[in-house]
């Protein structure tokens, strides 16, 4: 979200109709300082100003809740507005549809629907996507009600526009907000060409991180559940033994310091050749991620769900061959974008054999039952059955995905060559993939020229100007943001986007 911040304002600075006088960033805490100076310099002169509102971070984090929360998010947004007074502005709201501080969305969406301000509701995430724990730990007295929340993250204005950054999210706004729900796929910096030295620099820092000369293969991501990591070893090992899976990023909270040491302890007990979050910590004095990508012999993608799929075009700009799952709300997107790859995958089954099936099944119940209580009943009558409990008591192979943490460590506790001889006549695919990757020929998808016309600065201020209320189009009926809500329910409780490992942050 920050990089889409930094990469998108200078655009919209550099193509609005008329010059802009000041940028404000208002935000929960104040950003980095080096952050900070290379986005102030990118915005060719324009005044910024920073306004840090605590109040506008997570209510979780927060430590209050009910009125005074509300005081101190009515007290904050008067200040940003009151300092506007007498000026033309526009606010872009990021994420109110993650549903983190339902107080401030209630708020800011009121009062740019009451005062006639025009708000572009920019949805990277959504609360209802496998987060359904946040919202129980969340929702204060105001929220009990799914049409409560639906009336605080997608609101029916005429002086609010709601934008998706995929176009499976966008179409369901646009079928209920008309033209004022709309696309805005993210802007992406055109390839930057990584210099020979600068590439040989990298491997020899890396070299030295990992104390000895292997192959690389990067996975490009924090330590996060939805980011799949074990799927990644799994591949890794499969495919290029020799290999090191290097993760960039380390745990970047407290909810996800469990996965992250389950894994490390799992790989230092297996001895397998993962490094976890070799730049977490020593920023400053580490190659760039683009660096490390255009330095590495292959990229991994493991995730379980992503809104754009950054890394996706990330590889593509390095030139490195990419071995990624295929995600239904993003493929169709990168093919529209031009891009292809060669090693893109659905699913990885497995053979119910190399983990305890019946153990497994009766984490699943347990899990699934208490991840359904956290709903509203409504909400819970949507909820398919997970693949697992679903196949039935019998074993059978499923998708690696749809394991819990426990059942994925299993299966890697296997001796490699064993999974991979009983998983091979499952994915029959990556017996050529090994062969490639172990002779170097992996594909990567060139960047495509049609890029720069979806991607690029100037197609980004485009589209974000024709999605500026009031003037994109005539208000929605009462309640589109309650119906928009209940389709995407409908859509994102289905089997298909349900996964053990999000259902708690202890799956």
């Amino acid at each position: 979200m920050r990089r889409v911040i930094e990469l998108a304002t200078p655009h919209l600075v550099a193509h609005w109709p008329e010059p802009i006088r000041a940028v404000v960033l208002a935000t929960g805490e104040a950003p980095e300082a080096a952050w900070l100076r290379s986005f102030r310099s990118k915005l060719r002169g324009v005044r910024l100003t920073v306004v840090v509102q605590p109040s506008f971070g997570y209510q979780s984090e927060l430590g209050e809740t009910g009125p005074n929360l509300k005081r101190r998010v009515v007290a904050g947004i008067m200040t940003l507005v009151s300092a506007a007074a007498g000026e033309d502005f526009l606010i872009w709201a990021h994420n109110l549809g993650l549903g983190r501080n339902l107080e401030l969305a209630r708020e800011l969406t009121f009062a740019c629907h009451c005062g006639g301000i025009p708000l572009v509701a920019h949805h990277h995430d959504w609360w209802f996507e496998n987060r359904w724990h946040h919202f129980a730990a969340s929702r204060g007295p105001r929220f009990r009600t799914l049409p409560a929340v639906a009336n605080a993250v997608l609101p029916a204005s005429a002086h609010i526009s709601h934008v998706a950054i995929n176009r499976a999210d966008a179409a369901v706004l646009r079928r209920h907000f008309h033209n004022l729900g709309g696309w805005l796929p993210n802007p992406v910096s055109s390839p930057i060409r990584v210099s020979a030295r600068r590439v040989a620099f990298v491997r020899t820092w890396l070299r030295r991180g990992l104390n000895e000369q292997a192959p690389v293969w990067l996975l490009p991501c924090r330590l996060l559940r939805r980011k799949n990591i074990a799927e990644a070893v799994l591949l890794s090992r499969w495919l290029r033994p020799e290999a090191w899976l290097v993760t960039t990023g380390g745990s970047s909270s407290a909810e996800e310091a469990a996965y992250a040491q389950a894994l490390a302890d799992a790989a230092r007990k297996g001895r397998w050749r993962l490094r976890l979050g070799i730049l977490q910590g020593n920023e400053n004095a580490s190659p760039s991620v683009g660096e490390l990508l255009a330095a590495s012999e292959a990229v991994l993608l493991t995730s379980l769900q992503e809104g754009f799929g950054l890394p996706y075009l990330e590889a593509a700009a390095a030139r490195r061959p990419l071995v990624a799952r295929e995600l239904p709300n993003i493929a169709p997107d990168l093919a529209q974008f031009g891009f292809t790859f060669p090693q893109s995958y659905r699913e990885i089954r497995v053979d119910p054999e190399l983990f305890d099936w019946r153990g497994e099944r009766q984490r699943q119940a347990r899990w699934f039952a208490e991840w359904k209580s956290l709903m509203p009943a409504a909400a819970a009558r949507l909820a398919d059955k997970p693949a697992v409990l679903a196949a039935g008591r019998e074993p059978r192979p499923v998708p690696f995905s749809r394991l819990t943490l426990t059942a994925q460590l299993e299966v890697l506790a296997r001796p490699v060559e064993r999974s991979w001889e009983c998983c091979l006549p499952l994915n029959p695919f990556l017996k050529l993939w090994r062969k490639r990757a172990a002779s170097g020929t992996l594909g990567a998808s060139p960047w495509p020229r049609q890029a720069q016309q979806w991607l690029g600065g100037c197609a980004y201020a485009r589209r974000f100007l024709s999605l500026i209320p009031p003037l994109a189009g005539r208000a929605p009926r009462s309640g589109a943001g309650q119906a928009a809500q209940a389709e995407f329910l409908q859509r994102k409780l289905r089997a298909e986007y349900l996964y053990p490992l999000l259902w708690s942050p202890q799956t």
